[in-house]
Formats: C-alpha cells, sequence, structure tokens
C-alpha cells in the first residue's frame, strides 16, 4: 500500500543547488515510520486471521471423520467368506447375524433375447443411419408411415403395451432408440451388421409373464407387419427371461435376478453348483479398527498442530516486511525472515487452547450407556502418559480388538451413543466441543465466503485500512508543504541571485 503525489511541475534546485528531490525523500521517510507500522499490523492481522481459517479447517476436515465413527457398521463391520466364490459370494450389512448358509444354485437368472430368424437385407446391405425408405429390407420397401405394438410385463406381472410410429424418412437406428424409449429402456433393440440381423431384448433378468398370452414370452408384439415381416423377428425366436432358482439351507427360493438378501445377507449367483455352497458371516474386526485407528490418528495430528500453534515462538523483532524493505532483499532473505514474521501468530490464544482442553475432556468422563464398556481405557485407548504428547491419545491393539470381537455393540455405544446428559457418546461430545470452538474461531476469524463486518478481525483490518487511507491523506499535505516551502527558498534565492548579479553590474562601472 503506497500513496502517491503529483511531481511533474516541479523543478528542483535550480537557483540553490540543493537536491531538493532527495532532501523531501528522507524528510518523507521518516514522516511515514507511523504508515509503515500500520502496513505492518495489516500483514500481520492478515496472516493471524488465515491461521485462524486454517485451524478451523483442520477442526472441519475432523469433524468429517467423525461421521463414520457415528455408524454402525464402523463397529460392526461383518466379513463374508464362500467355499465357491466362483458360483456364491455373499455381502453383509452390519445388523447381519453371525452365522453359516448352505446355498445351493439350480439355475442362474437370465433376460430374455429375440434375434432376427434371417438377415433383414435383400440385394443391397442395410444402412441403419439411412432413410429407410431408401433401404432394401429383403424385397420389402417403406413407403409410407407405419406403426406397431410392442409390449412386455412389469415387475407386478402387468403388461405393459407401447406403440411406436415411424416414418418412412426415419432411420432405422432412430426407430430401434424409440423403441428403448417409449418402453422406460426396460426393451433394447439394436441392429448387428455383421449378422445383418436385429437383436431384441430385456434388459432386466427374471420371469415376468406368468400368462399364456405371446406363448409366455417376456416381450410381445405382431408376429407381422415392421417387426415379423420387416425385421424378420419371430415369436419363437426368444429365449431367456428365467428366474434365478436356488435353494436356501434345503429350501428352494426363486428371484428376479441373480442376488437375493436374506437375514441381513445378500448373496450373489454366478454359476450353477453341483454341490451347496457355504457362505460364513463374521465381524470384520480388522476393518472397524482401522477405522478407529484413523479417527484417532487423525485426532492426534490435529491436536499436534493445534498445541504447535499455541507453543509457537514468536519473534517480536521480526516484523512484517514492508514493499521498500522486500526490494532490498533477495527472494530467500525474505522467505528467511517471513518465517520469523509468520511464527506465534496464534501463541497462547485463549480460544484454541480453551477448545482444545474441551476436546480432551470428551474422551477421559464415563459414558453411561448400560453397556459393558462406559471409558475408553475398557477397550484398550488411553491417553499418552508422555507430558509433551499434550492429549494424545495410544491404542493397545489386542485389547481394542478384542473389545471388537467380544461386543461390538458396547463399543458402538460408548462412541456414539446419541442421547444428552451423562450417557452421551464420546464422538457427540467431541463433535459438540469441535463445533463451539469452531463457531468462536469464527466469530474472531470469520470464513472465506464473511464479510469483514461479521467477525472481529475483519472489523480490525477495516479500521486500519481507514486509518492508513487518513495518513497517506496527511501525508500528500506534508509532502506538499515541503515542496511549497522548497519552492518558496529556491524563488528567494534566485531573487537573491538576480539582485547581487544587478549591484555588480552596477559596481563595475
Amino acid at each position: 500500500m503506497a500513496y502517491s503525489v503529483d511531481t511533474a511541475s516541479r523543478v528542483t534546485g535550480l537557483a540553490s543547488g540543493i537536491d531538493t528531490d532527495s532532501m523531501v525523500k528522507e524528510l518523507m521517510a521518516a514522516e511515514r515510520l507511523p504508515l509503515d507500522k500500520m502496513e505492518q499490523d495489516v500483514s500481520w492481522t492478515t496472516w493471524q486471521r488465515d491461521s485462524y481459517r486454517d485451524m478451523n479447517k483442520m477442526f472441519y476436515d475432523l469433524d468429517q471423520q467423525a461421521l463414520d465413527m457415528k455408524l454402525q457398521s464402523t463397529f460392526q463391520n461383518k466379513t463374508t467368506a464362500s467355499t465357491n466364490e466362483a458360483a456364491v459370494t455373499a455381502t453383509a450389512t452390519a445388523s447381519a447375524t453371525n452365522s453359516s448358509y448352505s446355498i445351493g444354485v439350480n439355475e442362474l437368472a437370465t433376460t430374455a433375447i429375440n434375434v432376427s430368424t434371417a438377415g433383414i437385407s435383400g440385394a443391397t446391405k442395410i444402412d441403419q443411419y439411412g432413410k429407410m425408405s431408401d433401404q432394401d429390407f429383403g424385397g420389402t420397401n417403406i413407403t409410407g408411415n407405419g406403426s406397431f405394438d410392442i409390449s412386455y410385463f412389469d415387475e407386478n406381472g402387468a403388461k405393459v403395451t407401447k406403440n411406436i410410429t415411424y416414418k418412412a424418412d426415419d432411420t432405422l437406428n432412430s426407430v430401434l432408440k424409440k423403441i428403448g424409449t417409449e418402453t422406460g429402456n426396460e426393451i433394447r433393440a439394436t441392429y448387428d451388421t455383421q449378422s445383418d440381423k436385429i437383436i431384441m431384448e430385456r434388459t432386466t433378468t427374471g420371469n415376468y409373464n406368468t400368462t399364456t398370452e405371446f406363448s409366455g414370452n417376456e416381450i410381445g408384439f405382431d408376429v407381422t407387419g415392421f417387426l415379423g415381416d420387416t425385421l424378420k423377428l419371430a415369436e419363437t425366436g426368444e429365449s431367456g427371461g428365467t428366474d434365478a432358482r436356488f435353494t436356501y439351507n434345503g429350501v428352494e427360493f426363486n428371484s428376479k435376478d441373480n442376488s437375493y438378501t436374506l437375514n441381513d445377507v445378500t448373496f450373489n449367483f454366478t454359476s450353477v453348483t453341483t454341490s451347496p455352497t457355504t457362505i460364513t458371516v463374521d465381524n470384520d474386526i480388522d476393518a472397524s479398527y482401522d477405522k478407529i485407528k484413523a479417527f484417532i490418528d487423525k485426532y492426534n495430528e490435529t491436536i499436534e498442530t493445534v498445541n504447535s500453534a499455541l507453543q509457537e515462538t514468536r519473534y517480536r523483532d521480526y516484523k512484517p516486511l514492508t514493499e521498500a524493505q522486500k526490494e532490498e532483499l533477495s527472494d530467500t532473505e525474505i522467505e528467511q525472515w517471513e518465517e520469523k514474521s509468520k511464527s506465534g501468530l496464534l501463541k497462547g490464544d485463549s480460544t484454541l487452547s480453551s477448545g482444545l482442553s474441551s476436546m480432551r475432556s470428551s474422551w477421559y468422563g464415563t459414558v453411561e450407556n448400560s453397556s459393558n464398556f462406559d471409558s475408553i481405557t475398557d477397550i484398550g485407548i488411553k491417553t499418552s502418559s508422555d507430558y509433551l504428547e499434550r492429549g494424545k491419545l495410544e491404542i493397545n491393539e489386542a485389547d481394542l480388538k478384542a473389545a471388537l470381537r467380544e461386543d461390538p455393540d458396547s463399543v458402538y455405544k460408548l462412541f456414539s451413543n446419541d442421547v444428552e446428559g451423562s450417557g452421551r457418546g464420546i464422538i457427540n461430545r467431541l463433535e459438540d466441543s469441535m463445533e463451539k470452538t469452531i463457531k468462536n474461531v469464527e466469530a474472531r476469524a470469520g470464513k472465506t465466503t464473511s464479510t469483514e463486518q461479521q467477525y472481529t478481525l475483519g472489523r480490525q483490518l477495516e479500521d486500519m485500512e481507514d486509518r492508513i487511507s487518513a495518513f497517506e491523506d496527511r501525508l500528500r499535505s506534508i509532502e506538499d508543504r515541503y515542496w511549497t516551502q522548497f519552492g518558496a527558498m529556491e524563488k528567494m534565492i534566485q531573487q537573491m541571485n538576480s539582485q547581487s548579479s544587478y549591484l555588480s553590474q552596477q559596481f563595475s562601472y
């Protein structure tokens, strides 16, 4: 930030021989010292505001990761194993019971498909992107507008019929695409250039037509007309459209697709089996442990960063550099200086230290949750005994995994019991602390979307800018006064020189 003055019309030192410009600059250097101090204060306050926002970004990231710690699935991850993964696999939700399941796959679900009984081209190969009126459909020419019905059965077994219209100027490709559009993509139709045939198929597996209509086929249409005569599709050409059939613990079930969910376990079928496949569901201890550890690592990283900021040395002799000072230094010197200048921006900050203390206390209290665990020490988590760690948490892997194996529900309640009072879970308490700290920091430093009037440091910065602007106006007035005074001096010296010259001339006679 700098002020400017108009020097274009100023003439200096012509009569006196004095370097007026240099003298004014030296005088103004002394006058602007308070301005340098104000600009340094603006830089410091801006750095401090940005550091506060960096802290809030870390709290926000930790809070986002805490969301996983409130999910039952985090503590009750399930793993499944199959004795024949080539045929049957499974996934299980957190609420699935640990057990074994015997699955035999008798038949896979298939999609219904119908293919032209012969090539649809005549002497000239069909161009599916050209007008149908210009194509040779095996002796059948498309000379006018037409339409055809196409039917399918929905998931409730109800018949749905769509009427597809076309014009002679339409392309074969556009008509086939219209089949998909009009049926909500329940039926897909394409032209295979190699075989010169139409392929029409259901996009979902399963048998939906339980009637005798269309001979029980999944895709119904008129066997004469455009589909039958021109595209050579026949009712007898359909295959597929079957349900999956499988046995679960000896009892046979049907499924429209190749998966089925029972007791919160989803079984996926990829092949028919000759003997039952055993699926085993158990707690995934390693996955749960890894998620808890990842969160605690993030927590430790956060408090370490905040503690470092609170303890960082402040070098008061290293004021922020002014633009004039930067011009006299190399890039390396500027970087080294600013490293010292920016040190200690948040040293001893009461908002952060209070928030950190509240976060640490969230872990220590007893959680009265009517379960087997009411303290983090019960599951192998404790505060580091090293004072220099300043509240970091340590995990006993064996103890935590044992707790997850024996009673994952109690571990879940310890962390995530969503009630008020003494039974409130550790993560909920931690989130409460972080939310308060984030709001306090925002009140002081705002967010990137905040106006300066919405937070304390912003109002201070705005006030500083106003004072700087007023002081720059004052400096312009002072510099103008100096130039006026030096101008008057030059004028007087010029007059004296003129008088002296006149007298010298007079005495010379």
